[in-house]
């Protein structure tokens, strides 16, 4: 971030979120867009119908010196940009509103108001639309929990999952011959090619659907059931490794697999051929369970 966010006090960045509305000037409204490194996008907070493609796309935003960053991908987040991202347009502070000329989506003007809390809320009075954002700096920034949160568009960030470990222990199962998932929006596919088949040539052999689930007071461990179509179902406590590689735990049969992704999608990338991938409202349903795998 600039120097001028970097030696804001605490005390003097309370000061500025007193007032619901910025309104005394342009250099108040920059001082708290750049009072945090990074704005983390609830996207479940946010009012409205309409939508602001670059907001509805990003999982972080970042305000440095009249440029704006985004974190639109999970894959590098944390090191992407030191943190904040890959430029995506630019911005101009005005009095208690910001104009952000994107890359992408072009020239938007947007009302600021203080939420309260290191949170700010950016309204769109074209669609009636707010989103809210959270302040955070870098060092304070729980990247791994945004990988939980998030996790449907993780895992969908890879064209393809491939199995690269699995362990001695447990009882044999079916899953033990499947080497490559694919999650799609609805669906899932698996396959039984061998490791190191291109993806190109990867047969589909098995689909059906698949749901995410929380588990009550453990934030740090997902389930995932797969309803194969003629086969039944199954579920695997789903735990994120690093931005490359995922586990599954199996209780059914006590075995861990890894999977590790193939063909990364990078959203958004100015300059470049995109994907337009966007973000929805979404809560995951509660799996009555308690985490089994004891690490």
């Amino acid at each position: 971030m600039g120097l001028l966010a970097l030696s804001l006090s605490s005390c003097y960045t309370e000061v500025l979120f007193e007032d619901d509305f910025i309104v005394d000037s342009a250099f108040n409204t920059a001082q708290v867009l750049q009072s945090y490194d990074l704005w983390y996008v609830d996207i479940n907070e946010t009012r409205g119908r309409g939508e602001v493609p670059f907001l509805q796309r990003a999982f972080t935003l970042s305000f440095d010196r009249g440029r704006l960053l985004a974190n639109n991908n999970l894959v590098g987040l944390g090191k992407t940009g030191g943190g904040l991202g890959i430029p995506v347009g630019y911005f101009d502070a005005l009095a208690g509103a910001v104009e952000i000329d994107h890359d992408l989506d072009g020239l938007w003007l947007l009302e600021v108001y203080a939420a309260g809390n290191a949170t700010i809320e950016l309204y769109d009075p074209r669609s009636d639309t707010s989103y809210f954002l959270h302040g955070y700096q870098r060092n304070t920034f729980d990247y791994d929990q945004v990988f939980y949160d998030n996790i449907n568009y993780f895992l969908q960030e890879y064209e393809a999952w491939e199995k690269v470990f699995t362990s001695e222990t447990g009882a044999l199962n079916d899953f033990d011959q499947e080497n490559y998932l694919q999650f799609l929006p609805t669906f899932f596919r698996s396959s039984v090619d061998a490791p190191g088949t291109s993806l190109r040539d990867v047969q589909w052999d098995f689909e059906g659907n698949y749901q995410i689930y929380d588990i009550p007071g453990d934030a740090s461990v997902k389930t995932v059931e797969f309803n194969y179509d003629f086969m039944g179902n199954d579920y695997f406590e789903l735990y994120v490794v690093n931005d490359a590689t995922v586990e599954l735990y199996h209780p059914s049969s006590g075995t861990v697999y890894e999977f590790r992704g193939r063909g990364f999608q990078e959203y958004l990338k100015s300059g470049k051929a995109t994907v337009a991938k966007k973000r929805s409202k979404e809560n995951n349903p509660v799996m009555q369970v308690k985490r089994q795998r004891q690490k």
